[in-house]
């Protein structure tokens, strides 16, 4: 089975690398198709292609506004040439649209058509990009999505049929766990006594990260760590947070990152939204016990017993919930027992490979929607 895994703006190579990695595993002829990842270095292929057909008409820096104006400039011609190559896969899997406003039209008409909705609605739609969302899976034969709440809103607030949508999980970044060359701490972190919790990944309104300093107030003897991009102005929250509350405002890269959740006794999500993060999925692969929002597919990691969940928003729960967790040790290692398991049966990447390819089989085989 030949299968193009479609990634136009190089979103989320780690993911795209995993599944990869997993469905070439199962016996399945693999080629990446996306763009050169801009922020720092990427897994490398293990038994499938990379054809970096997209962002070649890229200008400027990452951020900047050359970029995004020639991304815009470059969407149709990118995709018409990749069209050509789609005719050589048996089924293509799109894991992002670059500008869903312009792609549904664009996308290839010769082989079965997968998306995967990682963001189920955009959180700050730009004009246009609701209906272009609601066009391209339309146009699907299936889209994918990793929670059973995804899948409900999927059919609620973009009316995709229930029949076309299929709930596969995410995959546990176990990978990542299995670096050599690692990175130590930075020896200003490395210093650091006492507990740590752990605020991973893009820094962006959406992740609550207001709501964990609040809650953190009075908390003494362990300090919070938020790692990470930022996606916003951070003046506000590092003007507003205790002392106890360190800042690491940067990409980190792949080799850095067993460090980070090595030493963390807790990783936070305190998301005011989601459908899933792989920031949780790279706790679980370093069994890191969890304290998760209960958002979007955040009750199904807490239902297999990685995770402990606190209503979103709620800065009382979320603060007797950290001194509780970061008081009781067995608590946490029940939690990080949990995750072991989680990453081991649940998430694991050959069963999400083996979910994929059971679903273009029926998809090849005209078994329909």
């Amino acid at each position: 089975m030949r299968i193009h895994v479609v990634d136009p703006p190089a979103y989320t190579p780690p993911y795209d690398r995993a599944l990869c990695a997993a469905l070439a595993r199962a016996g399945a002829d693999v080629t990446l198709c996306s763009a050169p990842f801009s922020y720092g270095t990427v897994a490398a292929a293990e038994g499938y292609r990379v054809d970096e057909c997209f962002g070649s008409l890229l200008r400027g820096q990452p951020g900047s506004n050359l970029r995004a104006a020639s991304r815009i400039a470059a969407e149709v011609p990118e995709m018409l040439r990749y069209r050509r190559r789609a005719r050589q896969a048996d089924v293509v899997h799109f894991q992002w649209l670059p500008l869903p406003q312009l792609g549904a039209s664009l996308l290839p008409a010769s082989s079965p058509l997968v998306i995967t909705a990682h963001d189920v609605v955009p959180r700050q739609p730009r004009p246009g990009q609701i209906a272009g969302l609601r066009r391209a899976y339309a146009r699907a034969d299936a889209v994918v999505v990793h929670s059973e709440d995804g899948s409900a809103r999927l059919q609620r607030e973009l009316g995709v049929a229930s029949d076309r949508c299929h709930v596969i999980p995410h995959g546990s970044f176990t990978h990542l766990a299995a670096i050599e060359d690692r990175a130590p701490l930075e020896p200003e972190l490395a210093a650091v006594e006492g507990p740590v919790v752990l605020c991973f990944g893009l820094i962006r309104p959406y992740k609550g990260l207001d709501v964990a300093i609040e809650a953190w107030r009075g908390i003494e003897g362990a300090e919070l760590w938020i790692v990470g991009m930022p996606r916003m102005d951070t003046a506000r929250l590092k003007a507003s947070a205790p002392a106890n509350v360190r800042f690491v405002e940067r990409f980190i890269e792949d080799r850095e990152i067993p460090a980070f959740f090595e030493r963390a006794d807790l990783a936070l999500l305190p998301y005011r939204e989601i459908d899933h993060s792989g920031v949780c999925f790279t706790a679980l692969a370093f069994a890191t016990p969890m304290l998760l929002s209960d958002v979007g597919g955040f009750p199904e990691i807490a239902a297999a017993g990685a995770a402990e969940l606190v209503p979103a928003g709620d800065v009382a729960a979320l603060s007797a919930a950290l001194q509780r967790l970061l008081a009781d040790d067995a608590a946490r290692q029940r939690l990080a027992q949990g995750a072991a398991a989680a990453a081991r049966d649940l998430y694991d990447w050959d069963r999400v490979a083996a979910l994929h390819l059971e679903l273009y089989s029926k998809l090849i085989g005209g078994g329909g929607r």
